[in-house]
This record gives C-alpha cells, structure tokens and sequence, in this order.
C-alpha cells in the first residue's frame, strides 16, 4: 500500500491499497493531485490523491528497480525494468508509448531530455545507452564506467549527460560524440545521484559516503564536500538560480534518521537541516521558488535567509 502523509501534523491522510507486494518508490506529480507508484507485483498506478482511484498502466513488464521520471510537459512518465527494457508512457492515458531494446541486464535509471527529444538508459551491465524518444532508435552506447550505472541525467541543453557508478565515480558525456568529457574521482562509496546545475557550469554528486560533492564541469576540480549528513546520500539538487543545494538522505534500517539539508551554493554552508523521518529518494527545488523542495514524498516548504517561505 501507498501512504499519504501531512508532514507538518506527521498525519497519515490516506492511504492507497491495490498493489500486491512491496511498493518500490513513488512519485508526486508536479500538481501534488496525483502519484505514480511502483510495486514489486510488476505494476505501476498512477494515483489520484484526492479520490483514491488508480489507473492501472498493464503487468508484466518486470520488477520496477528504479523511480520513474517525468517529461517536462508532464505528459510522459519513464522507467526501467529487470527485463533489461525501458519504456514510456502516456500520463493521461497510461497507455505504453514506446518500449526501447537494446541493453542485456536491467535497466536501473532512465531520463528524459527536457524537449523530450531524448531518452537515456542506465544499465547493471555498466553502460548507458540515448535513444531517440519518438522513433526508439539507439543512437549512442557509452563505454567506461568498470561497475553497474545506478543514476544519469542529461543537460538542460540536451548536449551532456552525467552518471554516477558503484565504481565510485561520477562522469560527464558529450551526448553527440559519445566521448567521456571527465571522470570526476573523490567518493569512497557508490555514486547514488547526479544532477547538473540549471547554467550547466556545475555538477553535484551524492554518494554512500555521506557526503555530496560540487565539481566545475570545465576543469573537473571538485570544488565543495558537503559533510554533515549520518547516512548514505540519495538524491540532491541545485536551485533554479543556483544559489542553494539540497540534499537527502535513505536510511532504510533508522527512518529517524533520515534528513534533507539545504546548502548555500557559494559556501557550502549549511542553512537548514530538515528532520523527515521517512524515506526520501529523490528531491528537487521548484523551478519557481528556492523556497520549496518537491520531493516523492511531497513538497516541504523551507524558511531560507531571506525567502519568505511558502507553503502548499
């Protein structure tokens, strides 16, 4: 079952039964209405929040290893598979808008390009197919990573893509070429997430090390460590005007201890630690404030120096 909860209150405000073994990640539309989930029992719901009913998008497909990601219109949803494929959906119809071959162990990452343009894959089988979204055709297979690619992302621009590894290296690729752009070393641990900062100057990695890093993507320096965190890093992300970085934690056998941070882009100092005593996979800044994270548990306003703080 899925649960809803109001994190001021800590309240369970619904709950939403119809899978059939272990939900494995769910994730809020940007209208907060709506949830995506996905189950062990091979199936993805797509949840109205309000109503409780699901649209069921059909079985078979496999065990759901990582959370799906969203076009930027929010009407495609994405996802890889055990079945060593990646699909597409449509959001409104759920029904499967196009099914991408090609790799041979499962499928752990996918993302979308923000004209939607693009698709990219992260395999077990450590490399990272870009496909054409529309026709499904795979026009580049990058080679380099010596351990399975557990995240990507690509560019705002659609012309670099970043994957972070259990080889405990993040890297930077020229999306056109294929050709790796840098290899960025420092984490002890795997590389759990990356994401680019909205100029494209800077990319933060997150790992199991507990910390998060900010390289300079031109020279390949590392240029913070963002310590403080007690457990292994998830997700983290830069504010639309890169002023801010958040980051949070999945610690799966102390909920309690779980915590998002946020950090001034400058220093790398923290300015605000968030206790959230559940498990949080992904979080993100709203495109239109620095002082909401959205993340697939909800959003969770924040009180930043000089931000009013707002609230949903």
């Amino acid at each position: 079952m899925v649960k809803v909860w109001d994190i001021p209150t800590s309240t369970c405000i619904e709950t939403l039964s119809g899978h059939g073994d272990a939900v494995t990640s769910v994730n809020f539309l940007v209208d907060s209405q709506r949830l995506v989930s996905c189950s062990r029992d091979a199936t993805l719901k797509i949840w109205d929040t309000g109503t409780g009913s699901s649209a069921h998008i059909p079985d078979g497909y496999g065990f759901w290893v990582h959370p799906v990601v969203f076009s930027s219109d929010f009407r495609w949803l994405a996802a890889g598979s055990n079945d060593s494929r990646a699909r597409i959906w449509d959001v409104t119809t759920g029904g499967c808008v196009r099914t991408f071959e090609g790799h041979h162990d499962s499928v752990f990452c996918v993302d979308i390009s923000s004209n939607s343009r693009l698709l990219a894959s992260s395999s077990r089988e450590k490399t990272i197919k870009i496909w054409d979204a529309t026709t499904g055709a795979c026009f580049q297979t990058l080679e380099g990573h010596t351990a399975s690619v557990l995240h990507i992302c690509i560019s705002t621009d659609g012309q670099r893509l970043a994957s972070g590894s259990f080889d405990f290296t993040a890297r930077v690729w020229d999306v056109k070429t294929g050709e790796c752009m840098r290899t960025l070393e420092g984490h002890t641990d795997l590389v759990s997430s990356v994401a680019f900062s909205p100029d494209g100057h800077r990319l933060i990695s997150c790992s199991y090390d507990m910390t998060a890093r900010v390289w300079e993507i031109s020279t390949g320096e590392c240029m913070q460590v963002l310590e403080g965190h007690n457990s292994k890093l998830a997700s983290a992300a830069f504010s639309a005007d890169n002023q801010y970085l958040a980051s949070c934690t999945y610690d799966t056998e102390c909920i309690y201890n779980n915590t998002v941070k946020v950090w001034h882009a400058a220093t790398g100092a923290c300015v605000q630690t968030l206790r959230t005593h559940s498990l949080i996979a992904r979080v993100s800044f709203d495109p239109m404030t620095n002082s909401l994270l959205s993340t697939d548990i909800g959003c969770i306003s924040l009180d930043l120096p000089g931000l009013p703080p707002t609230a949903r």
